[in-house]
């Protein structure tokens, strides 16, 4: 049995959601909206996450210097780190946590929009949702596939800018950092490999994330260089 296959009772119920809004609403537009709706009952999760991912940077000077004080001694940087949190009251994990906790809600949405069902069958300006750009036929379905992309890339460089700004705030270089901005447009590359749907789905959720971490980081301070960029 598949490991996905352990997430079916929830993609049962995912479908029924979408399938109650679709009721009411096109069914593209009632994937979005269902997207929405799960994406702002994780907020709190978000937040939680920002005031990690913030307690950690305004801590890391301080990080840097106990590493340069102990290197060599792990049992002792380990002991001090473990103070200097404990004195903060903070985790290091504080931030990573509450990511992990929404892979799962990630992955049911990411089956039900892959796997094939009755939603698929339905049309978004006469593309069926469970097409893949592969199987495109004509110029207007390709189009559509192509205006998808278009949003996503968009997407992706906002994502882009932010990454490259936090990177030229941060105290200390991240290995592999200056690959890591370019992640940003991954979507656009795996919404090729997936139906319409699920490129709707990857739209609006990587949508919902750039515009969450501009809004929950909003007070971060940007280097005038960057920002100027």
């Amino acid at each position: 049995m598949s490991v996905f296959a352990l997430l079916d009772p929830a993609v049962h119920l995912a479908h029924g959601a979408v399938s109650a809004l679709a009721q009411l609403l096109p069914t593209a537009l009632a994937i979005v909206l269902f997207t929405v709706c799960v994406r702002l009952a994780l907020h709190p999760l978000a937040r939680a996450a920002a005031r990690g991912e913030k307690t950690r940077l305004r801590l890391a000077p301080q990080v840097t210097e106990l590493n340069r004080k102990h290197k060599g001694k792990p049992e002792k940087l380990q002991a001090a780190l473990t103070e200097l949190y404990r004195a903060e009251k903070a985790s290091p994990l504080a931030g990573c946590l509450p990511m992990l906790v929404q892979i799962p809600f990630f992955s049911v949405m990411y089956r039900l929009f892959t796997t094939p069902n009755d939603l698929l069958g339905h049309t978004v300006l006469g593309v069926p949702l469970g097409l893949h750009v592969s199987s495109a036929h004509g110029p207007a379905q390709l189009a559509v596939f192509g205006l998808l992309y278009a949003a996503l890339a968009a997407v992706g460089y906002a994502g882009f800018r932010r990454a490259r700004r936090t990177m030229a705030a941060a105290t200390t270089p991240t290995p592999g950092g200056a690959l890591m901005p370019y992640l940003s447009f991954g979507t656009v590359l795996f919404a090729a490999l997936v139906p319409l749907a699920a490129g709707l789905y990857l739209l609006t959720t990587t949508a919902w994330t750039t515009a969450e971490r501009a809004w929950l980081h909003r007070d971060a301070a940007v280097p005038a260089l960057v920002q100027a960029a």
